[in-house]
């Protein structure tokens, strides 16, 4: 199975590479060129960086990227490719890729950034894996129009927030499940299966 990250410049996506090569049968490349980046079996939009350069360097590929989801490509985006699934965010300009209607905003708490576990309340997003403890890395989060689409919460002091969003073969992970142990990286490997089957 051929997974691709695309790479949107910036931080070290070293981790996550890796934890998606530990699954069987795959082979992951990284990809710069949003259009390129579709041609793939699974596309897997990292989670480092901040929404205003990431949506710059998505641009010049946006409708094609959006067009390959709804046709079907499976998707998995994690912290900020999650928020790059929605239509924009209050942490940059530029739009997102509009798959899920809603819009990032910084989070309503007093600690912020919020680093470190936290639990996610998850019953549904994946049937083989489920999350309970995962790694959280993030200022903003992604407000949701439709609640349908949430498949997990979590919440940091008062702000309850989707950790996990699912349409189709699309989901996305506030959290970093190649950061969050043996459990996450489970979540991963399942997603693969998943979408392999």
């Amino acid at each position: 199975m051929r997974v691709t990250l695309f790479d949107y410049g910036a931080g070290n996506i070293h981790s996550l590479a890796k934890a998606l090569a530990t699954a069987e049968g795959v082979d992951v490349r990284v990809e710069v060129d949003p259009a390129r980046a579709v041609d793939t079996e699974v596309l897997v939009l990292p989670g480092v960086g901040a929404f205003g350069s990431a949506s710059a360097r998505l641009a010049p590929g946006r409708e094609v990227m959006r067009a390959a989801l709804e046709r079907g490509l499976p998707c998995l985006g994690i912290c900020l490719g999650m928020q790059l699934l929605f239509d924009s965010s209050d942490e940059g300009e530029g739009q997102g890729l509009g798959y899920f209607a809603g819009r990032v905003t910084r989070l309503t708490a007093r600690r912020v950034p919020q680093i470190g576990w936290n639990q996610v309340d998850d019953d549904r997003t994946l049937s083989s894996a489920k999350v309970d403890t995962v790694y959280y890395a993030h200022s903003f989060v992604c407000r949701a129009e439709d609640a349908s689409v949430v498949t997990g919460w979590t919440t940091h002091e008062e702000d309850r927030f989707p950790a996990v969003v699912r349409r189709g073969r699309v989901v996305g992970v506030q959290f970093h499940p190649e950061k969050s142990s043996s459990s996450g990286v489970a979540f991963v490997r399942a997603f693969l299966r998943e979408v392999a089957s």
